[in-house]
């Protein structure tokens, strides 16, 4: 077939578009766990201070930990989807992200904890990478950018939910440290809220079908067809399943991670560095310092913890306000625009809040000082910083992995880049405490303003186009 024939943006009358998107809702709770998960420890941080008596060190890597788990879960996700499924390992993530909200609020050591929050990071790390990855094969391609920048709206609507949650279970409380509920202090409340949106995932995933795509590589293609005739009525499902098919008949094997390197250099494609770029440098410009240690950061420049909790509300926000900017321009501007356009933002952004800090003096407990100026422009840099994120990077990067890698080697491409974004996460949240006990809040996001500014090229010079194409399309 064509590329014309595969590139045209066939609206076949028989297509179910109101299902297509049920759903990619259903797999974008994923990324609202994701981002709950991910978003809860910002309120707890005093509470595990008290509770397990940990060091600043103690407490990077408890933040931290879930982190590890994430880049695990990431590299692992990519394989099983290729030997489960992508709805059979993000029903195994719905399970998971059950018991680990259940057992960080119980637990009463640091050990136990971190544990709890491993499990929650395998979960984290399989469904950052399945839920993009199963959009992208359901969905039609003149709509998929849309419908996968879905997963970064429930993201960010995840955290948004879990600073709102955090926020007014220490108010109810008095403070995260307080009882509040059974006896039970409101920072363990915090992690237990994660249950019910876990449990309400596992049900919905049972009713949704396997990704068309993995059942014809599977070689089961009568279910496939009764998928694609499902999503897209019985015509466009034999067109269909007729492109994927040929897709795949030149390279028929079971796929491995071996497919990764060129047979004609020997080397790893340069698809795939492409795309352990994207998900590196979404790291390496520290937007999950806010996400994590908002609550500290504001704290440490003279806000109470219950103004910082608040900031982090408007902060979720922002974050959602922008990533539906991205839904509305994503498929009509493209990916790459809209990258180099957050990379330039996020510099300059960056740089502000870099000079606000930099102006600061610390008192006699150490905290940073800010005249009232530059305590509003290191407030407002940080929070149009996490608007140009949320508004580029944020969702494009997922998207992007979801759909930029050939069949072939999709899971193989999605575990290697979801690991390297995962690795770099932990990274620089670990890292974090301890630049700000060394070179401080200034020299910190320095680091991140080089970073940023770093992006900017790379999105020019090596990131390639795939707005419009189908995923038969892309090549390796």
């Amino acid at each position: 077939m064509s590329s014309a024939s595969l590139s045209s943006t066939r609206a076949g009358s028989g297509e179910n578009t109101g299902f297509i998107v049920l759903i990619s809702c259903v797999a974008t709770i994923g990324g609202f766990l994701f981002g709950f998960d991910s978003g809860v420890i910002n309120g707890t941080v005093d509470g595990l201070k008290d509770t397990f008596q940990s060091s600043s060190a103690g407490i990077g890597f408890e933040v931290a930990s879930m982190l590890l788990g994430c880049a695990i879960g990431a590299f692992f996700a990519g394989r099983l989807g290729d030997r489960l499924g992508r709805r059979g390992v993000l029903i195994i993530a719905a399970v998971m992200f059950l018991f680990s909200a259940l057992g960080a609020g119980a637990a009463h050591s640091s050990t136990v904890f971190i544990i709890a929050r491993v499990i929650g990071g395998f979960a984290v790390g399989a469904a950052s990478v399945m839920s993009p990855a199963y959009i992208a094969e359901v969905a039609s391609a003149r709509y998929r950018g849309r419908l996968a920048t879905v997963q970064q709206i429930a993201i960010i609507s995840g955290l948004f939910c879990a600073f709102l949650s955090n926020y007014l279970l220490a108010k109810a409380a008095g403070a995260s440290t307080q009882e509040l509920w059974l006896g039970q202090a409101a920072w363990r409340w915090m992690f237990w809220m994660q249950a019910i949106p876990s449990l309400l995932f596992l049900c919905l995933l049972l009713v949704i079908p396997e990704s068309p795509r993995f059942l014809v590589v599977k070689g089961r293609r009568d279910q496939a067809l009764a998928v694609l005739t499902r999503l897209y009525g019985p015509a466009e499902a034999q067109a269909k399943i007729t492109e994927i098919e040929g897709s795949l008949s030149q390279d028929q094997h079971r796929p491995t991670f071996s497919d990764l390197i060129s047979k004609t250099t020997g080397k790893l494609r340069p698809i795939v560095w492409i795309g352990i770029g994207l998900a590196v440098f979404q790291q390496l410009v520290g937007i999950n310092v806010v996400f994590y240690y908002g609550a500290v950061l504001w704290q440490a420049v003279g806000f109470s913890e219950n103004d910082a909790l608040l900031i982090n509300v408007l902060s979720g926000a922002l974050s959602i306000g922008a990533c539906l900017i991205t839904v509305v321009l994503i498929d009509r501007i493209g990916r790459k625009p809209l990258l180099w356009v957050g990379s330039v933002g996020m510099a300059i952004s960056l740089a502000l809040v870099t000079i606000a800090f930099a102006s600061g003096s610390l008192d006699t407990a150490g905290k940073l000082q800010l005249t009232d100026n530059m305590g509003v422009l290191a407030l407002v840099a940080a929070n149009v910083y996490v608007i140009f994120f949320n508004m580029s990077w944020g969702p494009v990067m997922w998207v992007m992995l979801g759909e930029m890698f050939p069949n072939q080697i999709r899971g193989s491409g999605l575990a290697v880049a979801g690991a390297a974004q995962w690795t770099s996460n932990f990274a620089i949240t670990v890292s974090f405490p301890i630049l700000l006990g060394s070179i401080g809040l200034a020299g910190a996001y320095g680091i991140y303003t080089v970073a940023a500014v770093i992006s900017v090229f790379f999105v020019l010079r090596f990131v390639k186009e795939t707005k419009g194409k189908e995923l038969e399309q892309m090549e390796g």
